[in-house]
């Protein structure tokens, strides 16, 4: 088995980033889901879910933790990390999570309110503002950014070519935005997994990932699928206790270096 792709997503529900190489900290894959778009009276935060033109922004991380947003019909925009974190915060909501985070100002709320044709502000996640793991996952020192619950997310290329097969077409793996693609496994082997190593880096895995709508969402258009597919292939063989399971939430322990072509071992 080896790890076959690597995907950052630097702003919570846009375009992913693919990576060669990626270095990990203490939330997970760097750079992942730091930034957020909210709305700018409630604070609270915006998905493909709901607004799926998400899908065409493009951003690209840099190395001091700011990013470049590109979208059609617009210029692209530097976005740099907020200064004078303290004087400068909005309350934000992600699911049941409220916290104050910074705001990364006007020029960027104007980019992405016009993207999205709303009052938007966009926000950034210091790493000493992370949010907890659900209620009974994880050990007491593991956090998260803004994704919606976990660090990480691995899936089995083995897995999507099953469901590609039930349903008759070849499937795009971004339409379930994993972090970390594993080829070589048995279909669904990875819900089996509790511990892996990769290189030098080892993970937990920590529960299956509940499936949504943002999956019909065909990721190169932004546009949903009429026949609600994959959700409605996988509803006939991977619900469990009213809820479609497809890919492993995970976490790593301790911060290091992946590269796409890297062996993956299985420890328990």
């Amino acid at each position: 088995m080896h790890l076959s792709a690597l995907y950052r997503f630097p702003l919570k529900s846009c375009k992913p980033e693919p990576l060669q190489q990626a270095a990990f900290d203490g939330l997970g894959l760097a750079g992942d889901r730091r930034w957020m778009l909210v709305d700018e009276a409630s604070g609270r935060f915006f998905t493909q879910r709901a607004l799926p033109q998400m899908s065409q922004l493009a951003v690209l991380w840099n190395a001091k933790g700011g990013v470049t947003l590109s979208a059609p019909g617009l210029s692209p925009l530097d976005v740099p990390l907020p200064q004078d974190i303290e004087t400068n915060l909005r309350g934000v909501t992600v699911w049941r999570d409220t916290l104050r985070v910074p705001d990364a100002g006007d020029e960027a709320a104007r980019w992405v309110s016009e993207f999205l044709g709303k009052p938007t502000r966009m926000v950034h996640l210091p790493d000493e503002r992370a949010r907890w793991l659900p209620s009974g996952y994880g050990a007491i020192e593991d956090r998260v950014s803004f994704a919606d619950g976990f660090p990480l997310l691995l899936i089995g290329q083995g897995s999507l070519d099953d469901l590609s097969s039930r349903i008759g077409r070849p499937q795009e793996m971004l339409r379930f935005r994993p972090n970390l693609v594993v080829e070589g496994a048995e279909p669904f082997a990875e819900d089996s997994w509790k511990r892996i190593r990769i290189g030098t880096m080892e993970f937990r895995l920590l529960k299956g990932c509940s499936r949504c709508i943002l999956t019909t969402i065909d990721p190169a258009t932004g546009e949903r699928n009429a026949d609600r597919e994959p959700l409605t292939t996988l509803k006939t063989y991977r619900e469990r206790e009213g809820e479609i399971w497809f890919g492993q939430n995970m976490v790593n322990d301790g911060p290091g270096v992946l590269e796409v072509g890297m062996e993956v071992v299985v420890l328990e």
